[in-house]
């Protein structure tokens, strides 16, 4: 199935932004996306598990000739995971901040679309208003609610009006 034009128009569109999301990066950002990533995966899991299995049973058994270099209860093992943690909460972290800050973009985008498709709407309604006006359509020339919806609608009222009524909520 082939994608009409339009359509394939819009998808690399948004590739588009998002390459430049993702090139905008800085290293710091990206070194947060390859930790994510490596992080991110079951073999990271697999290989922490394997690793602590190891120096328990290193640290724990007798095993030809390695001496015991972090006894029970393996403070060294636990300080090392700390400071792993932290780094990796870190990096994470940041990650995090980006990603939310592309989804503001994102947000800002998809808002300034749907005021331009409510302004290009109600043009659109009032010239319809004046057709039907025009070929005598009298039910829809006089309809109160093609009235109302031909009206242009304050973005600003709408949003106090949202604040009054989520402010008016008890819950």
């Amino acid at each position: 199935m082939q994608v009409p034009n339009h359509v394939q128009e819009h998808i690399d569109t948004i590739a588009k932004h998002e390459h430049e999301f993702l090139a905008r990066r800085s290293p710091a950002e990206r070194l947060g996306d390859l930790t994510a990533a490596v992080v991110g995966n079951l073999g990271f899991v697999a290989a922490h598990i394997l690793l602590f299995i190891f120096w328990i049973l290193v640290n724990t058994l007798h095993l030809a000739q390695i001496p015991h270099f972090d006894p029970m209860p393996f403070s060294l093992l636990a300080t090392l995971v700390a400071m792993e943690a932290i780094l990796l909460a870190s990096l994470i972290l940041m990650r995090q901040s980006r990603l939310a800050r592309r989804a503001d973009e994102r947000e800002h985008l998809v808002l300034q679309i749907l005021l331009l498709t409510e302004k290009e709407v109600t043009a659109v309604i009032s010239m319809n208003q004046q057709i039907a006006t025009k070929v005598g359509l009298s039910n829809m020339e006089n309809s109160k609610e093609f009235e109302q919806l031909g009206q242009n609608t304050s973005i600003d009222e709408v949003a106090q009006d949202i604040q009054r009524s989520l402010s008016d909520d008890p819950s």
